[in-house]
């Protein structure tokens, strides 16, 4: 995949401090002596396979989980059994920060894909974060980071086209890989057109005709999951020129 990195399992038991995705994750700007005490607690499990649910809504808060390799889809299911996706974790993201208001979670999470975690045991975390303020600064910033997604996310959903919305996604899975020293450019997209609509908002068909159109415009180029974003610069001017040239277009649907 171009200059992108692979990822081996074998380097699951990687220490915090020698991490690749410390600069992402929780331990992000703690001191070393405050690493080695969270080290202590984070359970660092075998590879779970696609398909495999992390928890489900109802159950209990016992761990948050930091996504190591892999990826996971979060979803709740409507009345009528439909899956409604509301988030997609790549590594060094953390799940679970939805469960601490009533200490229990209220949607699914499964892997995508074979996956691994980083199980962080949720008292004994509290415990740590009392005496470790630094910790506690990291906690709050994850979780300012997760209401600043789903601001954004709200704003995208109401007030853009489906050309926009598509194109904020794949600049923001690009933007994602980036920052864990892979390939901006050329990557597999480990969810489904179908997960993709419905996390935007889209019908199927819309999707894959969008697909399909920014293959023909020389914008992507597509091979069943594997993308290859061949002008990121075009995908940032649909969002210009969506938000600056057609502000009524944004309560178009799709």
């Amino acid at each position: 995949m171009g200059d992108s990195k692979v990822v081996s399992l074998e380097g699951l038991k990687v220490a915090c401090s020698n991490c690749g995705l410390s600069s992402l994750c929780l331990p992000h700007g703690l001191p070393e002596e405050d690493i080695n005490r969270l080290e202590n607690i984070v359970k660092r499990n075998r590879p779970i396979q696609r398909g495999t649910l992390l928890y489900s809504p109802g159950d209990k808060l016992h761990n948050l989980y930091i996504v190591k390799t892999g990826a996971v889809k979060s979803y709740i299911q409507t009345e009528s059994g439909d899956e409604h996706v509301i988030g997609f974790h790549l590594p060094g993201e953390i799940l679970g920060l939805d469960a601490i208001k009533d200490d229990a979670h209220g949607c699914f999470s499964k892997a995508l894909e074979t996956t691994s975690v980083c199980e962080l045991p949720f008292t004994r975390l509290e415990e740590l974060s009392a005496s470790i303020p630094s910790l506690q600064h990291q906690m709050l910033r994850l979780l300012s980071s997760e209401i600043s997604n789903e601001a954004s996310m709200i704003s995208l959903l109401g007030n853009s086209t489906a050309e926009e919305r598509l194109a904020s996604f794949l600049l923001s899975i690009s933007e994602r890989f980036k920052q864990r020293g892979f390939s901006a450019t050329d990557f597999f997209l480990t969810m489904s057109r179908q997960d993709i609509g419905s996390y935007l908002g889209l019908a199927l068909e819309t999707v894959s005709r969008l697909f399909t159109r920014f293959q023909e415009e020389g914008i992507l180029e597509v091979e069943r999951k594997h993308v290859k974003a061949l002008d990121i610069d075009r995908l940032k001017q649909i969002l210009r020129h969506q938000n600056s040239c057609h502000p009524s277009n944004k309560s178009k649907k799709a």
